[in-house]
Order: structure tokens, then sequence, then C-alpha cells
């Protein structure tokens, strides 16, 4: 069987590419080697891995990723562990996965989504009155500022309070942090993370999160001393959560979780309404469609009307396909010589999904660089062509939430306030951390209340 083709640059310079310019690497080596090939980029234990994008070699790696040829090893995320810990869900695998996916995954589900949503909608139309009127707004900003609120909402149930208020300006300098470009330089060079003293992000990093860890278990032992059983906020639903055996989540399991949707769920949402904000405010086709849509609306402070909207739902899938916020899936690990795109994977290789070229793919998105919401309309995709949360034993536990957040917050601002878009030139993607995100600021203008 060939081999897997492979650029021929030097590893190092193929660093320096896929952390300055990530698109740009990725369209490159997909136009001279095709469906698949084997980068340079180190990770984990292996000296580097294999990016693919052919959908149905995508989907047979995502599902067969319990074994025996593929597994989703957790350990592999071990450079995220100085961010998030490693009592969490990404660093476990096989049935200790699992289980752990088991226990977390209800409080995003069911019930709990229209309590989430309600808040939502509460929290976006507190912040839209208060944008000041004909001024420049960053909506990078605006949105951290709403998707901030909502996911410490979401997660502890409150708003006030003196630890609260640390927490929250604690989150907000760790996901500035966290997000910026050199983020991803120091996942992928680990030494980074070191503390070689005050002037080091690792010495930076560790300080914060220090200062956040005494908050959370401080939180988590208030509410062990004093149990509420009504309550329906991620942490305390995670507190009750118990697995098959009786075992509930350790302080420091919870810690780590809830440290992870802190940021995780936070930042990709920011960045993706973003992105939406964007394209509706610069095609006026799109922005009137939706208005029109919105007006069927009967009673728009109850969300969960924005939620059965499919043209609302299609702005968003088209905005989360045409620039992905995360760029692959998680890796998955070769456990037995296969077979993949008329390739030879060796054992122990490295295997990614590249959910970025997935959706850029012409035979699936006829003009993939223009944003048409229509054909999320008039077509169906699989789970393995369109695939913005990743996908297998290692799909995003929050996806739905999330999308429920995006329509939430998007119907919520068109039906409130009147924007005009600043930008006067196209705004092309960029490097955030190990997101995809606008390379230059949007800004907008409020004119109407």
């Amino acid at each position: 069987m060939t081999s897997i083709p492979k650029p021929k640059q030097p590893r190092f310079l193929q660093a320096v590419q896929w952390v300055l310019d990530p698109v740009g690497y990725m369209h490159s080596n997909f136009r001279r080697y095709g469906d698949i090939f084997q980068t340079g980029l180190s990770w984990g234990s292996s000296n580097s891995f294999v990016m693919v994008s052919e959908p149905k070699a995508v989907q047979y790696l995502l599902t067969h990723d319990t074994g025996p040829e593929f597994s989703a090893p957790g350990e592999v995320n071990e450079r995220l562990a100085p961010f998030f810990g490693r009592q969490n869900l990404m660093l476990f695998s096989g049935a200790e996965h699992q289980r752990r996916r088991q226990l977390v995954m209800p409080a995003f589900h069911g019930d709990h989504l229209p309590i989430y949503g309600h808040l939502i909608h509460k929290i976006c139309s507190t912040a839209i009155a208060q944008w000041p009127l004909h001024q420049p707004l960053n909506v990078r900003s605006l949105m951290a500022d709403i998707t901030r609120e909502i996911i410490l909402q979401v997660i502890f149930g409150q708003h006030q309070g003196e630890r609260y208020a640390q927490l929250e300006q604690l989150i907000r300098i760790i996901l500035e942090r966290t997000s910026a470009p050199s983020a991803a330089a120091i996942i992928l060079f680990p030494w980074l993370q070191n503390d070689f003293g005050s002037w080091s992000p690792g010495h930076r990093l560790l300080q914060v999160i220090a200062k956040i860890d005494k908050l959370v278990f401080a939180e988590i032992q208030e509410r062990r001393a004093t149990p509420d059983p009504d309550r329906t906020d991620i942490l305390s639903l995670l507190m009750m959560a118990q697995d098959q055996d009786g075992k509930s989540l350790s302080d420091q399991a919870l810690r780590d979780e809830l440290l992870t949707l802190l940021v995780a769920g936070h930042d990709t949402t920011a960045t993706a309404l973003t992105w939406a904000i964007y394209w509706i405010y610069s095609l006026p086709n799109v922005k009137q469609h939706l208005l029109n849509v919105l007006e069927t609306v009967s009673d728009p402070t109850t969300p969960a009307e924005f939620l059965k909207l499919p043209y609302l739902t299609a702005v968003c899938n088209e905005t989360l396909r045409i620039y992905p916020v995360t760029l692959s899936t998680f890796l998955r690990r070769v456990e037995v010589p296969i077979e993949l795109c008329g390739y030879h994977l060796e054992l122990g290789m490295m295997v990614t999904g590249c959910i970025y070229l997935i959706h850029q793919r012409e035979d699936l998105y006829p003009q993939p660089k223009q944003f048409r919401p229509e054909r999320f309309l008039e077509k169906s995709f699989s789970p393995y062509e369109f695939m913005p949360f990743g996908g297998g034993a290692r799909r995003c536990v929050g996806a739905t939430l999330a999308l429920s957040e995006m329509k939430i917050i998007l119907g919520t601002i068109l039906k409130q306030v009147e924007l005009v878009l600043l930008n006067q030139q196209p705004v092309q993607p960029g490097r955030r951390a190990v997101n995809l995100g606008p390379k230059i600021p949007i800004r907008v203008k409020k004119i109407g209340s």
C-alpha cells in the first residue's frame, strides 16, 4: 500500500505556518496532496499526525474510535492539562471517558434547556439595552460579555456577590490570554507552559488559574455543606450526578470540568456569534430575510420561538460551516494497521478529521467561500459532511446548548436593536488560540433602540 504523502517543509516551518496561518497551511496541503496528508506537526507521543478531509473516511474513523481499529485517547490532550486540569473529560480514555461523559451529558439536555433559554434571553436583552448609541462597538467584546455572563450563570446559577464578581474578572483575564494567537504556541510548544518567572506566559497563566481554583473550590464546598436539590445550574447538577456504581464527582473533578466549560463554552460561542453578526450585517439580503422571518415570532420574550425558525438555524449552520471555530476533530490513534483513502496507516499513527477542509469541499458546498444559508434548506448533510462540533466519542457535549444560545442571541439582537456594520473591507479568518476567528476586529454601530 502507498505511504501517506507529507509536506517537504522542515517541521519547524510547518509549525510556524500552522500557528500564524492555519487556513493557508490546510489549503496549500489539500491542493497539493488531496484528501489525506501527513503533517510535520507533533502532538502527544507522535512526531506527526495525519489530516483527513474525505467525509466517508472521517465517518469510518469516528464510528470506529472505540476499537479495535482506532481509539480516542485522552492522554494526547495532555498539553491542555495546565489550562483545564487532569480530572477532565478531554483527558480520559475508553470506558473511563464513557462513564464521565454519561455523568456530564444530562446537564446539557432535556428539561434544563428551556430554563437556560430564558436565562440567555434575559442576559442578552439586558446587555443590548446598555450598548451606547452611535459609537463604534467591538462585536467580539460585546459577544464575549454576553456569553461570559451566560456561562457563569448557567454553571453557577447566580450573578451577584463578591465571589462571583472576582470569578467573573478572573475568567475575563484567562479568556484574554488563552484566546490570543500566542496561546496556540503555548499549546504546540509545551515548554512555554513552564514557570520561568514573572515574565513568562506560563507563570502568569498559573497565577490566574490558582486564584480561580480558590474561588471554585470554595463554591463547591459551600454547595456540599448546604445542598439544594431544586437547583438547575450545571454545578449543582454535576454534584448530584452519579454513575451506575453510585459514585459522584470529586471536588477536583468538578473543578476541572467547570473550568473547561467556563473557557471552552464561552470563547467558541462568542467567536461564532461574532462571525454571524459579520455575515448578517454585511449581506443585506440575509439580514432582510432574517427580519422577515422574525416577524412571524408571536412572542419574542419566549426563547423557544427562535429555536423553531429554519432560516435562523440555517444562518447559524452556515456561520459554523464557512469558518468553523474548531479546525479539526480530537486526535484518534491507529490501533491496527489499516488502509484509509487508499493509503497505509501504521500502528500508533495519530489521525484527525479536518473539519475546516470538509466544510470547504466544492463537491459538498458549491462556491464554499460564499455565505449562503439556503444550502442548509435545500439539502441535508450527514454528521460527517457538516460537523462543527466534532463527532464520534468526543463530540462536544454542549453542542445543543451552544446552537440554542446562538439562535436566541441572534434573534434577540435582530428583534431589539438596529446595527450598522462599520467594516468596509472583507474580513478574513485568522488564528485565535486553537480556534479560528476574525483576523481583525469587527465593529458595528447601534443606531436604534
